[in-house]
Parts: structure tokens; C-alpha cells; sequence
């Protein structure tokens, strides 16, 4: 199983600095829905990388590229990018069974 770190990635630091603060209005609210974009972000991310690592892979077999250490990089990046982002929903459907067994 893979462990989510969150101080790895786009959501380190900054985002998540932001995510922590919230702009105004409810803090719950405000909080949700910042992380709600923040993994839409991410997610629309994840999936250019994985176009990206299509195309390049395209372009190596068609002989328009013939550097493979660079098809190789963009594969890994897609590969850890995808790996990280089963990682976090798995996290939240972890998190959504938890909550769901909670006792009222």
C-alpha cells in the first residue's frame, strides 16, 4: 500500500499553507472546498503528465525523438504522479468508511 506524504508534491508548503487558511466565510466551508480545488488541481495535473508521457513515448517510436532518457523521466514522473493519487483516494475512502462507522 502506498503511504501518502503530505510534504511531497504540489500540495507541500505553499498549497497547503493555503489550504490552512482560509479566505473568508465559514472556516469548515471555506477549508473543503480549497481542498476540493486543490485536488482538482491536482488531478488535472496528473492526467497532463500522463498525455505528456503518451506523446513522448508516441514521438520515441515514430523516430521523431530519439533522446530515451527523456521518455523515460516522463514516464516515471507520470507513473509516481498516478501512484500518488491512488495513494490520497484510497486515504479518503479510508477516511469516508471511518466516518461512516462512526457510532451517533
Amino acid at each position: 500500500m502506498i503511504k501518502f506524504d503530505p510534504n511531497v508534491g504540489p500540495l507541500a508548503n505553499n498549497n497547503l499553507q493555503q489550504l490552512q487558511k482560509p479566505a473568508g466565510g465559514t472556516k469548515q466551508a471555506t477549508g473543503f472546498s480549497d481542498a476540493v480545488k486543490a485536488l482538482d488541481k491536482y488531478l488535472s495535473n496528473v492526467d497532463e503528465s500522463q498525455k505528456s508521457s503518451d506523446m513522448s513515448v508516441q514521438d520515441l517510436l515514430s523516430g521523431r525523438n530519439e533522446d530515451i532518457t527523456t521518455v523515460v523521466a516522463a514516464v516515471a514522473k507520470a507513473d509516481i504522479g498516478f501512484k500518488v493519487l491512488v495513494g490520497v483516494r484510497n486515504q479518503l475512502i479510508e477516511a469516508y468508511k471511518q466516518t461512516m462507522n462512526m457510532q451517533l
